[in-house]
């Protein structure tokens, strides 16, 4: 697949990802998310795709606003990055949460685009 397709798809697949959040699509959530997920929260924890969709699944973690405000990315070969700029207001491990966030995930091409790592920041 040329690079130019695999950028479009990667960009799509981001915003899966959201509306996936927004929605709390746990099964969404499941086919973006890759089973050897990392993720370092902005509190510094690390998290597995198990915890995110046991966190979506059992209501303590609920998107109930995310708004992009700029969003960049990085294909090289079948390797994928995005960097999300926005603010996220929800819950995070059962208590209420509002932030202006940065997200940068690692993306990974087999069969479609999923997630291996992410960081996330406030800012």
């Amino acid at each position: 697949m040329a690079e130019r397709d695999l950028a479009a798809e990667l960009l799509t697949a981001e915003r899966r990802l959201q509306a996936a959040q927004r929605a709390g699509d746990v099964d969404e959530l499941d086919r973006l998310l890759d089973d050897r997920l990392i993720a370092v929260g902005p509190d510094g924890a690390h998290y597995r795709k198990q915890d995110d969709l046991d966190a979506y699944r059992s209501g303590t973690s609920v998107v109930d606003e995310l708004v992009e405000e700029a969003l960049e990315s990085l294909v090289v070969g079948s390797t994928g990055v995005t960097f999300f700029t926005g603010t996220v207001r929800g819950t995070f491990g059962g208590a209420p949460f509002a932030a202006r966030m940065r997200y940068t995930r690692t993306w990974a091409y087999e069969d479609g685009w999923r997630i291996v790592a992410a960081h996330i920041a406030v800012i």
